[in-house]
């Protein structure tokens, strides 16, 4: 039976998008593995997100709560509102409360991936504050640590990322994922989805 990954992600101006495409191909590169795309419902009227300027939404399918239980590995995605996740995201989270009583995600591997405005918006309190959501849920979070080697210690260029997760900046919006985060999101990916393989052959 397949290794099923979930990569559940909000993005307004696809930013987060595009880490989440890379975090899939290097999921779905390892062997016996099955990694789906998925979106948390929107929360802004149509008519505000055109005054925002924000594209149309891609057809990655819109996820519900309950539906997280059918994976074995879960990755969330969001871009950040002063150094926490966006309101989207934590409405898609506020959600899963009857999961959260019942513990059905509890010891079910888990990682994050994000984007921010700035070197100093978020990078990392984004995921720091993130993985409270995880923590009630009783989930495992899998970091990729430094497993990315070199990239992770990149000087001379701006780069987004950190060892809880793949990152970029978005700036103004018109900055787009460079080649090194997207990078580092496929290494991700492919990361995460080892380690969901080994924990759910370990607990077979």
């Amino acid at each position: 039976m397949a290794t099923k990954i979930y990569i559940v992600y909000y993005s307004l101006y696809g930013h987060v998008e595009k880490l989440a495409k890379e975090i899939q191909k290097g999921a779905a590169s390892v062997e016996g593995v099955e990694a789906t795309l998925w979106q948390v419902p929107e929360t802004l009227p149509h008519e505000v997100l055109v005054k925002m300027g924000a594209p149309p939404k891609s057809d990655a399918p819109i996820i519900e709560p309950q539906q997280l239980v059918e994976a074995d590995g879960i990755l969330f995605g969001f871009p950040t509102r002063f150094g926490m996740m966006a309101a989207q995201f934590k409405a898609f989270m506020d959600a899963t409360g009857a999961l959260w009583r019942t513990q059905l995600l509890a010891g079910k591997p888990a990682g994050i991936f994000y984007s921010t405005g700035s070197q100093g918006g978020g990078q990392e309190t984004t995921p720091l504050t993130a993985i409270t959501q995880l923590v009630h849920h009783g989930m495992i979070f899998v970091p990729i640590g430094y497993t990315f080697g070199a990239g992770m210690f990149e000087m001379e260029k701006v780069t987004g990322g950190t060892p809880y997760g793949a990152g970029t900046f978005a700036g103004d919006g018109l900055r787009q994922p460079t080649e090194l985060e997207l990078g580092k999101a496929l290494h991700q990916g492919k990361y995460f989805a080892d380690m969901v393989k080994k924990f759910k052959g370990a607990s077979a």
